[in-house]
């Protein structure tokens, strides 16, 4: 009998849906072992019966679960809920999904303060009280990662993941295993870039500047990134990102790693870790712009995002 499979996105982009879809030729080995039940964005399964004649949640009972996306409301927090309800297995497919991800930078500020912005500051819209349409499910306090909401079994980071862990994970799960996680890797571990643990100065470059490099060389020829001076987060970034390849995808590209595959394990604070690898270096994390959303670009989640207390007046 194939395996039961439910999928469903919440505070989400649609990338980690593609990624599953960009399996490629092993997904055609694993589909004949498995049965969609519901895929929001790919298959028609409605969520009130396929008439939109009940009243509650239809979601089917399924062996596996795969969520996608944060917690952003309250309707993605009740879909959630009852997706681990009928699920034996809870895996977490991406960055949004595992940490918070982009959206989490708005835990920054309070939810008043936002919708103050959007909808009374901006100077491309016309001001107006929050909307208050009963239709529009109300904001949960903060934007959270889906395991500050659920027991979630397996966690698959990246923005997007990579199409090779998502088929590893299913092939695990297929095999009876009820765990699975990547090893605890730096992308620093993976990138082949010269190392010479030293700076050119102390000021951090933005990237609106050209690294140094020979296109016409490989990567075993270019200076570390954060040596040269710019900003890069493999230090205290979870490998991974180039699936089974090995060599860090944005590396690939000759541009700093952005963190999007999270801390190297669970309960780490790549903000702090990375003050310091920046300093061994001999740079000064002060003269990075906006350095506390930047260093917890993909991390907002688990409180590692929240609005600063108000300084006291002068």
């Amino acid at each position: 009998m194939p395996v039961k499979v439910s999928e469903d996105w919440l505070n989400a982009c649609s990338g980690c849906e593609i990624s599953i879809l960009n399996i490629g030729d092993p997904l055609l080995d694993l589909l004949p072992q498995l049965e969609f039940v519901h895929m929001t964005a790919l298959v028609d399964h409605k969520f009130f019966g396929q008439l939109g004649d009940q009243t509650a949640l239809t979601l089917p009972e399924a062996t596996v679960a795969i969520v996608t996306g944060g917690v952003r409301n309250e309707e993605q927090k009740h879909v959630l809920e009852e997706m681990r309800k009928r699920a034996k297995i809870l895996i977490a497919l991406g960055s949004c999904a595992a940490y918070g991800g982009v959206p989490a930078q708005a835990n920054m500020w309070k939810n008043e303060d936002i919708f103050e912005t959007v909808f009374r500051k901006s100077i491309t819209t016309e001001p107006a009280a929050d909307p208050k349409d009963p239709n529009v499910p109300p904001w949960t306090p903060t934007c959270m990662a889906v395991d500050e909401m659920v027991k979630v079994d397996i966690t698959i980071p990246g923005c997007p993941p990579h199409p090779d862990w998502i088929a590893d994970a299913l092939t695990a799960v297929l095999e009876g295993k009820t765990a699975w996680a990547l090893p605890e890797r730096s992308v620093c571990d993976t990138c082949p870039v010269i190392r010479e643990k030293k700076s050119g100065g102390g000021a951090i470059k933005r990237v609106l500047e050209n690294l140094d490099f020979n296109p016409e060389e490989g990567l075993d020829k270019m200076r570390c990134i954060n040596e040269q001076g710019f900003f890069c987060m493999g230090p205290v970034t979870l490998a991974g990102c180039a699936g089974k390849t090995g060599v860090p995808r944005c590396i690939q590209a000759r541009t700093p790693c952005r963190g999007c595959f999270g801390p190297i394990r669970k309960g780490a604070k790549p903000m702090v870790d990375m003050m310091g690898a920046l300093t061994s270096v001999g740079l000064d994390p002060k003269t990075l712009v906006d350095r506390r959303a930047i260093m917890n670009r993909y991390i907002g989640g688990h409180k590692n995002l929240a609005p600063l207390p108000a300084r006291p007046p002068r």
